[in-house]
């Protein structure tokens, strides 16, 4: 599988050390950036990592900002990305068992990089559940649509 992954100056750390955890897991990730700490719009950072799964080039994205809030935001306007901000292990691993999100968005500044890495393996390694759920996310595609 590969993983797209991005964050803004608030999510640097994390993300770095993100990339590492999942390189070592076997995963293949685009790193879309910020490759130094510096000061980034996170609507630019978002918008790569949500069109690389629009193209098909990743199946899950990765993006940390200060609160994970800003990114879930700006990547929930692309059609067919379904992004969570979260903090929590058992979120992380029913918004991909129930809503098949597509995109984890964590705060560099609301948790440690060791829960971070436990929130990833979570949403990484969750399979969607389908059936009744699956009714559930057309209706969101339906809304999307409209």
């Amino acid at each position: 599988m590969k993983i797209a992954l991005g964050c803004d100056h608030g999510g640097f750390e994390h993300k770095n050390a993100i990339k590492d955890h999942l390189k070592q897991s076997g995963f293949e990730v685009l790193d879309f950036g910020i490759y130094e700490n510096v000061s980034v719009d996170y609507p630019d950072i978002a918008s790569k990592v949500c069109q690389s799964i629009q193209k098909g080039e990743c199946q899950l994205g990765i993006l940390v900002c200060g609160t994970g809030i800003g990114m879930s935001l700006a990547a929930n306007k692309f059609k067919g990305i379904r992004a969570a901000a979260l903090s929590e292990h058992f979120s992380a691993k029913y918004t991909r068992l129930h809503n098949n999100s597509n995109v984890l968005c964590l705060g560099g500044r609301v948790i440690g990089v060791g829960t971070a890495l436990e929130l990833v393996d979570l949403f990484v390694n969750t399979e969607f559940e389908g059936g009744r759920h699956q009714t559930r996310i057309d209706k969101i595609s339906e809304i999307e649509n409209k």
